[in-house]
């Protein structure tokens, strides 16, 4: 493979043995926690982690209220995808929408107090599972470790990304 061009025409920079290694263990992580996750909260709760996530990003919002394209980016899905969610959401009466009364281009969507109740029902197995997959497993050390080096990952995929400000560690 010495000598090989990469796609714009410079020498690849292969990955040596430890890289290669560590970006398939990554990749492991990356296919299998989605999973895992998502088994834990079909089984106890009979949603997705992706509509978890919508409602845990909702039960922290001001109000219990965001708009749908600013749920869309907190929970990294298109905005088709988080109509359907939303819409899923409604239907079992934990979610609402209204359009924005500060902007009518935009919907917000709204916490029930059932959906407030659901969130606080689902939470706790939740969080067990991710202790158990991601915090038990490692050092003390670790978690700060892996907290940094998921920052320094998501600001070379996407420097701009807003959202990064919420993975900030608030000031000693």
């Amino acid at each position: 493979m010495d000598g090989e061009q990469g796609s714009r025409g410079e020498a690849a920079r292969w990955l040596d043995a430890d890289e290669r290694l560590t970006w398939l263990a990554l990749v492991s992580v990356l296919v299998r926690l989605p999973s895992a996750l998502d088994a834990q909260l079909q089984r106890d709760a009979g949603i997705s982690n992706f509509e978890y996530q919508v409602m845990a990003g909702l039960s922290e919002a001001p109000g219990r209220t965001m708009r749908i394209s600013e749920l869309a980016a907190l929970a990294e899905g298109s905005l088709p995808r988080m109509s359907q969610v939303i819409a899923r959401l409604e239907k079992r009466g934990w979610v609402r929408r209204t359009p924005d009364p500060g902007d009518g281009r935009y919907t917000l969507a709204i916490m029930t107090d059932a959906g407030w109740a659901k969130i606080i029902e689902m939470a706790p197995g939740h969080v067990e599972t991710v202790r158990r997959l991601i915090f038990d497993p490692l050092t003390k050390a670790q978690p700060r470790q892996l907290h940094d080096i998921c920052r320094r990952i998501m600001r070379a995929i996407d420097p701009d990304d807003q959202c990064l400000d919420r993975l900030d560690r608030p000031s000693a």
